[in-house]
């Protein structure tokens, strides 16, 4: 579910540079969250009588780092090839990986990954897009905190009814500058595009991730994503035919190669789940030493 996922939103970030084009890449954002967040509203309404009070902080700031990632993640890939930005975003769940595992040795894979952004961006050429690599360090960022919170959210509910509250939170994020970039262009194309790529992504994506991280440790998410910038560089390759040198391949590897080292423990404890015909089920505070049944997931 997880690779499935790496594949929707790399797909979706490949054929959003048109859209960028249109409309910008914050009204691109604005656009794709807030399609998705009725595309998701429509297939699992929002179980707003299921949501406590002390709930409510860890959904607003998981929407706002969804919605704050994303628009700096394609205000990056105007600037700089999608490869180069996904290694760099990379950044931010590895170093979760790392600080995660308790261990100090874990920081050699972060490290590495750093090496391999040094020979991506190439500094000594001296025509580094310094804007476009910080707005993929913010999208980093902001990846990081989505992924911690994403699992907290996942350890709470059952279902996929919360990311239709989820999701609304990020498009107004996304909107304080997707609207004036957007509202001027567009239209009936516009909106046909913005939809197709919102399956992808979020809605895809969002769902698949979701569902992954019940059974993965958050470490073990965090590096299985060492696979997004090698699957970025061959989409970029494909669909914008962004062709990397010699030097940028190998950067590209050493990121892939820490991500691969960093992982430990794929699977984790589960919490134990109420089971119930609301669209999201609240989570007890018991939890088990063994993964459940398949039957029971």
């Amino acid at each position: 579910m997880a690779v499935v996922a790496i594949f929707a939103i790399q797909l979706s970030s490949a054929l959003s540079v048109g859209l960028i084009e249109s409309v910008g890449p914050a009204g691109a954002a604005w656009l794709r969250l807030s399609l998705g967040a009725v595309l998701l509203i429509l297939i699992a309404p929002p179980p707003l009588r299921s949501i406590r009070r002390r709930d409510v902080p860890v959904l607003l700031a998981l929407g706002a780092a969804m919605g704050l990632t994303t628009v700096a993640f394609l205000a990056s890939i105007e600037r700089i090839p999608l490869g180069t930005a996904v290694a760099i975003e990379f950044l931010g769940p590895l170093s979760v990986a790392a600080m995660r595992s308790g261990s100090l040795r874990a920081l050699t894979w972060p490290l590495l990954a750093l090496c391999g952004v040094v020979l991506l961006t190439e500094p000594w050429q001296g025509d580094i897009n310094l804007p476009g690599v910080g707005f993929a360090l913010l999208a980093g960022a902001g990846w990081g905190a989505y992924i911690v919170l994403l699992q907290k959210v996942g350890d709470r509910f059952t279902g996929s009814g919360v990311l239709s509250i989820i999701l609304p939170i990020a498009a107004v994020v996304a909107a304080i500058m997707g609207v004036p970039q957007a509202a001027p262009n567009i239209d009936f194309q516009i909106l046909l595009l913005a939809l197709g790529l919102a399956l992808l992504a979020p809605v895809a994506q969002f769902i698949l991730e979701l569902a992954a991280l019940r059974k993965m440790t958050a470490t073990a998410f965090g590096s299985l994503m060492a696979l997004e910038p090698a699957v970025a560089l061959l989409l970029g390759l494909i669909v914008l035919t962004q062709f990397p040198s010699t030097i940028q391949t190998l950067g590209i590897v050493l990121v892939v190669v820490a991500g691969a080292a960093a992982q430990r423990h794929g699977r984790r404890d589960h919490a134990l789940l109420e089971t119930g015909s609301s669209p999201i089920a609240p989570a007890t505070n018991k939890s088990v030493r063994h993964p459940r049944p398949e039957s029971e997931l």
